[in-house]
């Protein structure tokens, strides 16, 4: 009588085998994303030097190039003919562009990071006071005469203003050694609503430019960006985004819950204490010297999320790419919309933005608060 031998090993079952559809559908979100990534740099790229070519001084784009590429040490392109197209290219055009980059980079990732910290789609930077700190220490200096960094005092003052009302509002949400989200939010929304009054009052106390100074602050603005602004915001916003990128893991496992985010290892209090420090250092050096660009933070990530699922390790730095290339077209727009005027930038991005958060609050309802 033979005995047929028994199989050494289990066949897998279906937990433990990778299916065609498995990895094809992996395979497909791998090329979805280097699409993306792709096309988001490509499409940045043609639509800066576009940017640079528009305006009262039309430069044609084959000319900008040039320019580019001559600065650069590279002999591709035609130089711009007119006699100041040079000179104002890189005087007034691209460190422009190099602000609208940065500052929708920054503004992005602190609203990827921060509907990571709170899990909600909703969730945007100003949750934590950093734009309304920032107005009203702008608005003070702009009341008050105040001119102790020459002039960088706006700018100092906002940046100061933002990282002391996020501070503050961590501060004043701690209960127990431990930062409740639900209570940091509502301390948020009564600092916002402080930070609000006190505005008000200051713009009553001070004469009418100061008023107009203030208000046009409030609604966001390149108009005056140089290279040396620049020069300060890039690299707090590099390592803003750089930390980001490193938490993007934490992150990852902190969507799991909180419980199951320890489990794994993630020490979730300090974990939020750094990156609310990381939205509050972006945010604030975005708005410093641009003033306050709504909405960046909230539609970017979420868009982004859409395409590429909720994963940060992808999350973080598309959306670097798509908040730079939104708002190098917004700025864009709000030059050459109306001719010889500037229009605000935040007004632009709030037209935009306002109807779009209408829609992702409906959307948000009929998915029971659920993520995209």
């Amino acid at each position: 009588m033979t005995v047929s031998a028994r199989p050494t090993t289990q066949p897998a079952g279906p937990s433990q085998r990778r299916t065609p559809q498995q990895a094809s559908s992996g395979h497909r979100r791998i090329t979805r994303s280097s699409i993306l990534f792709l096309g988001l740099t490509i499409a940045l790229f043609v639509s800066s030097l576009a940017a640079a070519g528009s305006g009262q001084l039309p430069i044609p784009f084959a000319e900008v190039v040039g320019s580019f590429f001559h600065h650069f040490g590279l002999d591709i392109g035609p130089m711009p003919t007119h006699p100041r197209g040079d000179a104002t290219l890189w005087s007034v055009r691209f460190p422009r562009v190099a602000m609208a980059i940065v500052v929708g980079a920054a503004l992005a990732v602190a609203g990827a990071l921060m509907q990571g910290i709170f899990g909600n789609p909703l969730a945007e930077p100003s949750v934590v006071g950093v734009s309304a700190g920032a107005a009203v220490a702008a608005a003070c200096a702009i009341v008050f005469s105040l001119t102790f960094a020459g002039d960088w005092t706006t700018a100092v003052c906002a940046f100061v203003g933002g990282l002391v009302t996020t501070l503050a509002v961590y501060l004043l949400s701690r209960a127990d050694g431990r930062t409740e989200v639900v209570t940091l939010v509502l301390t948020g929304i009564a600092v916002n609503a402080v930070a609000s009054a006190l505005l008000a009052l200051l713009m009553f106390l001070g004469d009418t430019q100061a008023r107009e100074q203030i208000v046009f602050w409030q609604l966001g603005s390149l108009n005056g960006s140089r290279w040396q602004y620049v020069a300060v915001v890039a690299p707090m916003a590099a390592v803003g985004i750089f930390v980001a990128c490193l938490s993007a893991r934490s992150l990852d496992l902190l969507a799991l819950g909180e419980r199951s985010a320890r489990h794994l290892g993630v020490n979730v209090e300090r974990l939020r204490i750094l990156l609310i420090v990381v939205v509050a250092l972006l945010t604030a050096a975005a708005v410093s010297f641009c003033g306050i660009v709504a909405f960046v933070g909230l539609v970017i990530p979420h868009l982004i999320r859409m395409v590429t699922g909720p994963g940060h390790r992808i999350l973080i730095p598309a959306s670097a790419l798509a908040g730079a290339l939104a708002l190098v077209i917004a700025d864009t727009a709000a030059r050459t919309l109306v001719a010889y005027a500037d229009l605000p930038l935040g007004l632009l991005t709030s037209l935009v933005g306002g109807p779009f958060f209408f829609w992702l609050l409906r959307r948000t309802r009929r998915t029971a608060g659920g993520w995209a």
